[in-house]
């Protein structure tokens, strides 16, 4: 089994991974800030490394006697940068090289980097997207997503450094925090709670390709320490679903019918992103998913029952 650093591994998906790395017998370090003073992990998955992503010296540290780094932390997010793109250059892609250039010096096997299905296609207006599509980002989150690729690339062929990049689709689930302003199913399931009116930006008809967080790490587990056919993999479920698929969903788990608030779209968003997976099923033997409306319920009974995804509340898990 390897030893693997998890950077942001107190963070949503993240810390999912490091149950999952975990149950699959790896040694796993956990990277973060952890501001809310928590592990959202299991407590036996992982040993923590306390640290800031934006000093050299924490990640050159932690990243000592490491074989596999996932890099999972990001300073920002779609909305975050949506005004100010600079943001996103000046932390997530130049911290980045400083990352991939202490990987270089540490000797680090492979880099997994979680990148955005959603974002770094852009609004082509096809029905789905392989991996073989052109990359059209039209938001300053996709492209910083898309830069950061390439400079995997650009290290690969430099300095030998091995890479894999996750273009993940839209991940939810448990441990989702909502007051980030990035994700539509935990931001609608804490308005729910709150008896708030759930916000529709633009018609309804947006489509995006919603994966189970618990599925998504399981595929990304399977790709550890395995030569693989290519650099780079769509991680989805292949399905889409329109945002008032979603909020039908959600009126049916909870029982619970929402007003709607109607907002304007903004000028950014994509129509519509389902991820074809075919490359990633071409090499792996597949399991049976969690349907949508199965992992909103499971997602809304961990909320009722203690699970917060407000900033506010320590209670990290149900």
């Amino acid at each position: 089994m390897a030893k693997c650093l998890v950077i942001g591994g107190n963070g949503f998906l993240g810390s999912h991974l490091v149950d999952e790395l975990a149950s699959l017998g790896h040694e796993v370090v956990a990277f973060d800030r952890f501001s809310m003073g928590v592990t959202t992990f299991r407590p036996t998955s992982a040993t923590t490394y306390k640290g800031d992503f934006l000093n050299s010296r924490d990640l050159e540290e932690s990243l000592a006697g490491q074989d596999f780094v996932f890099h999972f932390l990001s300073t920002t997010t779609p909305a975050s940068v949506e005004n100010e793109p600079r943001l996103d250059i000046r932390t997530n892609v130049t911290q980045t090289l400083d990352l991939l250039d202490l990987a270089v010096a540490a000797r680090i096997k492979r880099v997994y980097f979680a990148s955005s299905g959603g974002a770094v296609y852009g609004d082509q207006g096809k029905a789905e997207y392989s991996e073989l599509d052109a990359t059209l980002p039209i938001s300053p989150y996709g492209i910083g997503k898309l830069t950061i690729e390439n400079y995997l690339r650009y290290y690969r062929r430099r300095h030998g450094l091995d890479s894999l990049v996750l273009r993940i689709s839209n991940p939810y689930g448990i441990r989702q925090h909502a007051n980030r302003r990035q994700g539509l199913i935990p931001i609608a399931l804490s308005r729910i709670l709150a008896r708030q009116p759930l916000q529709l930006f633009g018609d309804g008809t947006m489509v995006r390709d919603y994966a189970y967080a618990p599925d998504v790490v399981r595929k990304i587990g399977r790709l550890v320490g395995t030569r693989t056919a290519h650099d780079t993999y769509n991680i989805g479920s292949g399905f889409g679903h329109s945002v008032n698929e979603v909020f039908a969903s959600m009126r049916k788990v909870t029982g619970i019918d929402c007003e709607i608030e109607h907002l304007k779209a903004p000028a950014t968003f994509v129509k519509s992103v389902v991820l074809n997976t075919d490359r990633y099923d071409a090499e792996h033997e597949s399991f049976l998913a969690t349907s949508l409306e199965e992992g909103i319920r499971q997602t809304w009974d961990a909320l009722s029952l203690g699970w917060r995804v407000d900033e506010s509340t320590r209670v990290l898990q149900a």
